[in-house]
């Protein structure tokens, strides 16, 4: 599972937030089920910021959302993050020289198909 939480951080306000977020960042770290994460800032705007986590599972990334640590470094972080959908199942993934892997939804069948 990949979470993706973008933010705008003006140019003024960049230092502070470069701190909270490697805080969070390591919150979720030290929690089960967290496979990799990274901060990065986008090359056309500055402002543009994105902080990436993959998951074990939906559940392991919820359960960590609970966990003390994450509520205090972690959870105001994300709440500045944009209104926008930030958790995506993988359905399909590729290793460098290797084919494509695909992978089945967890997710009911969508009633719209």
């Amino acid at each position: 599972m990949l979470v993706l939480n973008r933010f705008t951080v003006p140019p003024e306000t960049q230092d502070a937030f470069r701190e909270q977020a490697h805080a969070a960042l390591a919150a979720l770290a030290r929690t089960s089920g967290y496979l990799s994460g990274r901060l990065a800032r986008a090359l056309e705007d500055p402002a543009g910021w994105t902080l990436v986590t993959e998951w074990e599972s939906v559940g392991a990334y919820r359960r960590a959302l609970g966990s003390f640590d994450v509520k205090v470094h972690a959870t105001p972080l994300l709440a500045r993050s944009l209104d926008e959908p930030s958790a995506f199942e993988t359905l399909a993934s590729a290793a460098p020289g290797s084919d494509v892997v695909i992978t089945a939804s967890d997710r009911a069948a969508e009633p719209w198909r």
